[in-house]
């Protein structure tokens, strides 16, 4: 026992440092609001503007955009990330069996087993069932481990530094509105300044300790709003095409192979998946995400001949709702209305899809044919 916590000790010093480390980008983060805020409010509109008309437009927008802007990021550095259910776990009785099991066919055997009640359709490379050794769960779909945050997190995008925590399911619609309320933090502060930066560069404005805090104010505001553009364009496309930022490297992989757009529902509802239902609540840094983070719709599950309940060819779009309800977690409400409005056009229109269609329609009118026979005969 002794040696055991001798070396369990190195390990866990070395994982408090680097929680410690962690913090480092978001004090540094922190540092430069603060010092925005003492330049912009104090230097810039209490001792350089002289209208009074001119420094309460700009302190009203400005705490506006600073409020905004202070919400979102303290709710995605705060939002713990969730992790899956506990559906998600072995049994104890396959877990023992699964540990005392050397081979790998074995082993996917009790997975596929202990997994074919759950909403997983994603596989691994080899079309394997995706299981976390260090968590101990079969991975529901879109769900990966972070190894800085050592634990499964659901709908997992990336782990940012700057904010010290794990972006998905829970709080990426949070990351979304700090990305956004940072470009227009910055943007307005680099435009109010840009007149008194030119005339301090000029000579215009006496010379006073204002004067380099106006200076670095508009270089550090353009600065960080010209990296931050990028990535939050990158984010609203990946927004736009249902993808994390894991599946836009590594496409996801369903039973019937890789597919980057099978989580795609069209624009509309996949913006809806991040942002809810309502629009009076897309700009607020409060929890509307659709769904449980544990299941998603995609467009391949009636392609999917292994999963419980199958498509009907004479009720598409009734079956392939129904077919995303899997037990033993019902969809939530957001989900059902996402799914009840799933169109034609969000399934593939391949072949082979509409040669099906095409032998079901004749296989309707014999039946009818027969039962109009037997009703003759009856007769």
């Amino acid at each position: 026992r002794v040696r055991g916590g001798n070396k369990m000790a190195p390990t866990n010093v070395l994982r408090c440092c680097q929680r410690v480390v962690g913090w480092i980008p978001v004090i540094f983060i922190t540092l430069v609001v603060c010092w925005s805020y003492y330049a912009y409010v104090i230097e810039l509109c209490v001792f350089t503007i002289l209208s009074i008309g001119e420094k309460v437009v700009y302190l009203i927008v400005f705490h506006l955009s600073f409020i905004m802007f202070v919400w979102s990021y303290w709710k995605t550095i705060f939002t713990s990330p969730a992790q899956p259910s506990k559906e998600f776990n072995l049994i104890k009785s396959d877990k023992e069996q699964y540990d005392r099991e050397e081979r790998a066919e074995t082993q996917q055997e009790i997975l596929k087993r202990a997994a074919k009640d759950l909403p997983v359709y994603t596989r691994t490379a080899n079309g394997a069932i995706r299981y976390c050794d260090r968590c101990q769960l079969i991975k529901p779909d879109r769900c990966h481990h972070c190894s800085a945050c050592d634990m499964c997190v659901l709908k997992m995008d990336h782990h940012c530094p700057w904010v010290n925590n794990c972006v998905g399911f829970s709080n990426y619609k949070y990351f979304m509105l700090f990305l956004a309320y940072s470009l227009l933090y910055c943007l307005f502060i680099a435009a109010t300044v840009l007149q008194y930066f030119i005339k301090f560069w000029t000579g215009d404005l006496p010379d006073t300790h204002a004067k380099f805090h106006v200076l670095f104010l508009f270089f550090v505001a353009a600065m960080f709003f010209i990296s931050l553009l990028s990535l939050f364009s990158y984010h609203c496309w990946l927004v736009s095409k249902n993808r994390s930022t894991i599946e836009a490297f590594r496409a996801p992989v369903f039973r019937n192979g890789p597919d980057k757009n099978g989580f795609s529902l069209g624009i509309g509802k996949n913006i809806k998946q991040v942002y809810g239902d309502q629009v009076k609540y897309w700009l607020l840094p409060i929890f509307t995400s659709q769904g449980d983070g544990c299941s998603y719709p995609t467009r391949l599950v009636n392609q999917d001949v292994e999963q419980p309940n199958t498509i009907n060819n004479s009720e598409p779009v009734k079956n392939i709702a129904d077919g995303q309800s899997l037990p033993p977690r019902p969809l939530s409400e957001s989900q059902n209305r996402l799914l009840g409005g799933i169109d034609q056009h969000w399934i593939d229109d391949e072949s082979d899809e509409d040669s099906s269609k095409a032998r079901a329609v004749p296989n309707q009118n014999v039946s009818i044919s027969i039962d109009q026979e037997s009703t003759k005969r009856s007769t």
